[in-house]
């Protein structure tokens, strides 16, 4: 019985404390027989029970074994699991995403620069960069920021009032913010109106053939009425604009746009400053700015697109949006606590003697409206507000909407409007082809 026990034991493998137990219980059983069995000699006992301790050290070192193995297959799942999730938790490692400069250093040289017309390096500047980021589009046309998100970048249209100079660093201090009250109090602030043309034709390819529907026709001269009634005020409180200039893009829906909305001002009877027509600008063309996310993986085409296409777009940005020019300061010393104070209203003498009011722009704010296109508008959005371009598709702005900004002579920026189209009417209101809202 024990040696047959023995043989058994060494062809299985079983967790240490079973296989034990049934060890035990053979040998239980044996000395059991052994005892009812009387005739059986000493030296045949002592043979036997040497082979049931054989058996259960066979029995035992194969447990170790198994144990061992097991223990190490452990090991290695723990040990890939733990660099599985290190890579995942410290993916530089592996795709070495752009890391921005720490905004707690200084600006190299920022405020040092004799030139400030040299912008600092920001944009798709990684043509030495390989590879894809994050498996979406070349590393290289990765959109970088001068200041990492979502620090300001004050000097992002390099007009930034270098500090003023002094031999003292604490009154440089106080000269410098003076300086600022005064900019900020008599400084000029820029109102940039982004109007998407109206509705056109789809179905051809040719730009000339490209033109408004009669849908997208009423929408612009809806566009025009409002943006005339804009110029022109109401009252004292809803004064009128200093609208200096009308700017279009060279493609024909917008050109057609701009001429209707250019039409229906009604400024024929207007005595205020004359709006500028100025020539189309091609800067201003609709293309691919930028990669989106979120997206797929772009296409060889997609790449190529957004080479053309972004240094052109990045272009009519840094073109139009920008401060204006400093105004003239009087000396540091000569600084009034008074704020200049620009009425809306003046009086004047009619010719027939009667006294009327009339109203009157604030020059201190002067505005400009550019007709182009949805993309360049959304890209123009998330660059004026210094956020990641990449994200211009997940906005949306209907056929002649309204995207208004403001720049403040200290250089920062709001957003007033996006895609206004309160102007228009619901059967009026779309995006492209697509009517309403249910789409």
């Amino acid at each position: 019985m024990a040696s047959s026990f023995a043989s058994y034991a060494q062809r299985s493998v079983k967790p240490t404390a079973a296989i034990a137990a049934g060890a035990l219980s053979a040998t239980i059983f044996y000395r059991s027989s052994t005892q009812t069995q009387n005739e059986i000699e000493d030296n045949s006992q002592q043979k036997n029970v040497n082979s049931t301790l054989t058996g259960f050290n066979v029995l035992r070192n194969k447990s170790s074994i198994f144990s061992w193995h097991a223990y190490s297959a452990f090991s290695l799942n723990r040990n890939k699991t733990t660099a599985l999730c290190e890579a995942a938790s410290n993916p530089a490692e592996k795709t070495a995403p752009y890391k921005p400069s720490d905004p707690a250093e200084p600006i190299a040289d920022a405020s040092n620069n004799e030139d400030k017309t040299t912008k600092p390096k920001v944009g798709m500047w990684g043509e030495e960069e390989d590879g894809l980021f994050h498996g979406l589009f070349p590393r290289r046309q990765l959109w970088r920021p001068y200041l990492e998100y979502p620090l300001w970048h004050a000097d992002w249209d390099g007009r930034q009032p270098l500090p003023v100079e002094s031999d003292d660093k604490d009154e440089s201090a106080r000269l410098t913010a003076q300086r600022d009250r005064q900019i900020r109090k008599n400084g000029v602030t820029k109102h940039i109106i982004l109007i998407r043309h109206g509705q056109y034709d789809e179905t051809h390819k040719e730009d000339e053939k490209r033109l408004l529907t009669p849908l997208g026709r009423e929408q612009a001269a809806m566009t025009g009425k409002r943006l005339g009634q804009l110029i022109r005020g109401v009252n004292e409180d809803f004064g009128p604009c200093k609208v200096k200039v009308v700017r279009v893009s060279n493609l024909a829906r917008a050109k057609e746009t701009a001429d209707i909305i250019y039409e229906n001002m009604d400024l024929d009877n207007f005595d205020g400053g004359m709006v500028e027509r100025a020539d189309p600008d091609p800067l201003l063309n609709e293309g691919r700015p930028c990669h989106h996310i979120p997206g797929g993986k772009a296409r060889p085409s997609v790449v190529e697109r957004t080479d053309e296409n972004h240094p052109r777009i990045e272009e009519a940005f840094n073109k139009y949006f920008h401060r204006a020019p400093m105004p003239e300061l009087p000396p540091p010393a000569a600084e009034s606590n008074k704020e200049i104070i620009i009425a809306t209203a003046t009086t004047i003498d009619s010719n027939e003697g009667e006294r009327e009011k009339k109203l009157v722009a604030d020059p201190k704010h002067e505005f400009e409206v550019i007709v182009c296109h949805a993309n360049v508008i959304r890209y123009f959005f998330c660059r004026a507000l210094q956020l990641p371009p990449e994200a211009w598709l997940r906005l949306c702005t209907f056929n002649c909407s309204l995207t208004y900004f403001t720049i403040r002579p200290t250089g920062t920026v709001s957003c007033r409007m996006l895609g206004d189209i309160g102007h228009l009417p619901h059967e009026m209101c779309t995006f492209s082809m697509h009517t309403g809202f249910n789409w």
